[in-house]
């Protein structure tokens, strides 16, 4: 019971993504049969002894710092709603730390691999499938958002007049990015393309599948793993690989960091400052290969 009006509560006062909200709702029903399993308790009697036999059983079976981290979280905002309800006496949240995670470089394409996929003509057709293949990646490198952002896009978020598409990004936060003339050619044609399919259900939200269907975050992933199998060899090939060469690729151009902040949507600068490092080790190489003494 306490579970539930706790995602309630996030549904309707934090206003947070059903998305999110089953993360939340996974973690703790992970936590609640730890607890009933091990200890033979419940959630309401869970002391800090308890969430660090948790912690350390995710640990063993494999779990990385992060997803700890994520757990943990869940587990902070959790009892501290308990604790403001009255229902328990303390959290017992108090004296967890979450583990060290390791900073991790975020994984990018480089510019020149893209346009050879995107401007060659070699990799799409004019297909329906190809055409909004093509407008899927160009979508996500050339504005930088969030593969949820992307599914949620509807045909009218799309201004062509000012040049830019209207994102709804997390807890329903909107912002504007301006896309390139050639973005907007490329949904224009797509659009085009789009109202002569047999569609029945005639959907306003932009991507769809090949049956006319709203789009799906595995169609999406797939179609992101096909194309940059082609271009490149690196394992992580997914919708937030475009993202993060969207930020890269402005850095290295010389873009105003909070600017970048904007685009993306982050709550903080600390979020986008991780690009810097991609663009520090870029200098080091344009270094190492250009200077007589390095």
């Amino acid at each position: 019971m306490a579970v539930e009006q706790f995602l309630t509560y996030l549904q309707h006062e934090k206003r947070y993504s059903l998305h999110t909200i089953q993360s939340y709702r996974t973690d703790l029903v992970q936590f609640e049969d730890f607890m009933y399993k091990v200890f033979e308790m419940d959630l309401q009697s869970a002391a800090h002894v308890h969430v660090r036999n948790f912690v350390v059983a995710l640990i063993d079976d494999g779990l990385s710092e992060s997803s700890v981290g994520r757990k943990l979280s869940t587990l902070r905002s959790f009892y501290k709603h308990m604790l403001r309800q009255g229902l328990i006496p303390a959290s017992p949240m108090g004296l967890i730390k979450a583990p060290k995670i390791p900073k991790r470089i975020p994984v990018f394409v480089e510019d020149q691999k893209l346009d050879t996929l995107l401007d060659s003509g070699e990799f799409f057709d004019e297909s329906f499938n190809s055409v909004r293949d093509k407008l899927v990646i160009e979508a996500l490198f050339g504005t930088g958002m969030r593969l949820a952002e992307l599914l949620a896009l509807k045909e009218s978020d799309v201004n062509f007049y000012e040049m830019s598409i209207l994102v709804t990004g997390k807890r329903n936060k909107e912002r504007i990015i301006p896309i390139s003339k050639s973005l907007a050619a490329e949904i224009k044609a797509y659009l085009e393309l789009k109202s002569f399919q047999n569609f029945n259900n005639k959907s306003r939200v932009l991507f769809v599948t090949n049956k006319g269907a709203d789009a799906y975050p595995g169609l999406i992933y797939n179609i992101v793993q096909r194309y940059l199998t082609y271009i490149s060899t690196q394992d992580k090939k997914s919708p937030h690989v475009l993202r993060h060469s969207y930020a890269t690729s402005l850095l290295n151009r010389g873009a105003d960091l909070n600017a970048i902040k904007e685009l993306l949507g982050h709550a903080s600068l600390a979020a986008t400052q991780v690009y810097t490092h991609n663009s520090v080790e870029r200098l080091k190489s344009i270094y190492k290969q250009a200077h007589p003494k390095a």
